[in-house]
């Protein structure tokens, strides 16, 4: 056996996303680099460790076992760097952190500094939908997660962080067809189920008793985003993504009573979790430094929200 530690997070990557393409985008390599990798690692073995069945990618149960013990190489290996920081009075561990795909544009400027101080500490983030954000949670995935609406199944802790203000938003050449229609008549852009930015929406248009035309779904905020600046419709969308398509006048905001929509990004962690040390630096940090760094970074949103 001559398999190398790069060979091995890349068949763990593999293992858990079932895709050479989601693999490679993870890992931020070529997908002929990760093939030619699972290749390479796959030689050395006998036995399969992955099948292609039509034109999906499946792991052998084989494979699960290496996936596993390829695992527990790479946590001792980690164990290893951050006791030799440790020793060397520097703060070293992981930083896990899922994060609702909206605060994407949020979360980087709170990390920042932090990491930027802390060389020793890795960190991993998850940004997905709200659902899969507080399911990371539950099964005690991550030690944080920035979400716009507390779970309600789930017992936490939570730090507000600052306001998250929702509009009615579409195409520039299209906001005068939208303010001489109602708001009913507008063919409206969703986001996926689990999505807090749908829920929002959604119960914006129940509280309202508005009987609308949903035009399409889409599984992400930025796949709405462009639907949106291409004329496909019309959505309800969080001002912190939009900043740039404002200012390029690619999306108008477009007045609608009730909007804008507020509620609040939070930090939350489970109030049985037991915080690594990695993790009390980052909420201490974040704690202390949260005012300065949203004045630093979002006073730009009081010019909308005014």
């Amino acid at each position: 056996m001559n398999y190398t530690l790069h060979q091995l997070k890349i068949f763990l990557e593999i293992s858990e996303c079932k895709s050479i393409t989601k693999t490679a985008e993870k890992l931020f390599l070529t997908q002929p680099a990760v093939s030619i990798q699972l290749k390479n690692f796959q030689d050395q073995f006998a036995i399969p460790l992955t099948e292609i069945i039509g034109r999906k990618l499946f792991v052998t149960d084989f494979g699960m076992e290496i996936a596993e013990a390829a695992q527990k190489i790479i946590d001792e290996i980690d164990a290893i760097n951050y006791k030799t920081l440790a020793h060397q009075g520097k703060l070293s561990g992981k930083l896990k952190i899922s994060v609702a795909s909206t605060g994407k544009y949020v979360m980087p400027y709170l990390l920042a500094e932090f990491m930027g101080q802390h060389e020793g500490v890795d960190l991993m983030m998850d940004v997905t939908n709200k659902t899969k954000v507080i399911r990371s949670m539950e099964l005690n995935k991550v030690d944080f997660s920035l979400v716009s609406v507390l779970p309600k199944t789930l017992d936490v802790f939570s730090m507000e962080l600052m306001s998250n203000h929702l509009f009615l938003v579409g195409s520039k050449n299209k906001k005068d067809f939208a303010e001489k229609i109602s708001f009913e008549k507008l063919p409206l852009i969703y986001r996926e189920e689990g999505s807090a930015t749908r829920n929002s929406m959604q119960q914006f248009v129940a509280k309202n008793n508005y009987r609308v035309r949903k035009k399409m779904e889409l599984t992400s905020n930025e796949a709405v985003k462009q639907a949106v600046i291409a004329g496909l419709g019309f959505s309800i969308m969080p001002l912190i993504g939009i900043r740039n398509e404002l200012q390029n006048h690619e999306l108008d905001i477009i007045p609608v009573k009730g909007l804008p929509l507020i509620t609040k990004w939070q930090l939350i962690w489970l109030k049985s979790k037991k915080l690594s040390p990695t993790a009390i630096a980052f909420f201490d940090f974040l704690k202390s430094k949260k005012a300065i760094l949203i004045n630093d970074h979002f006073s730009w949103v009081n010019e909308y929200s005014n």
